[in-house]
């Protein structure tokens, strides 16, 4: 994990795989150009110890399934600049389950769920389905709206 002096109170975000993989996205689009962006601002955050970052063992097996070695490595480095991490275990696997009866996919219910057991304050994603749903415990936002939040 990070060896580096967190500011006290620092949030602690989770960021899901759609975020890590915006920046490799088709920047011709605005709304994309705009939330790599703001998450390449974010991602900056935590190397300065700002926030604080969870990973977690889904990101691991989202991550481990891209066929791009050069993305998968590059994400993957954020693992290590992590402060938290999220492994699999019963609670996490139950609160899934629970989240997936609200209409949730099973692996973003488990992100979902690592978030909220790590006891994470924001979810950042860019995937529309979940910016549209309120879960108990978490508050889900797009990078955009969570810069916006954060910079007045």
């Amino acid at each position: 994990m990070a060896e580096r002096m967190l500011l006290m109170g620092a949030l602690k975000l989770y960021l899901d795989n759609c975020c890590y993989n915006r920046p490799f996205d088709n920047q011709s689009q605005r709304k994309i150009h705009l939330e790599t962006e703001a998450k390449l601002y974010i991602q900056d955050c935590i190397r300065g110890g700002i926030y604080s970052l969870c990973w977690s063992f889904a990101l691991d097996y989202e991550n481990g399934k891209n066929p791009s070695n050069d993305k998968r490595n590059s994400i993957a480095l954020w693992k290590r600049i992590a402060e938290d991490y999220c492994s699999p275990g019963e609670a996490i696997r139950l609160r899934g389950k629970s989240i997936v009866k609200l209409g949730i996919k099973e692996l973003d219910a488990l992100h979902l769920a690592c978030a909220i057991e790590k006891r994470c304050d924001y979810f950042l994603t860019t995937d529309r389905g979940l910016l549209n749903k309120n879960i108990l415990g978490i508050k889900i936002v797009s990078p955009i709206d969570f810069v916006r939040k954060r910079e007045g």
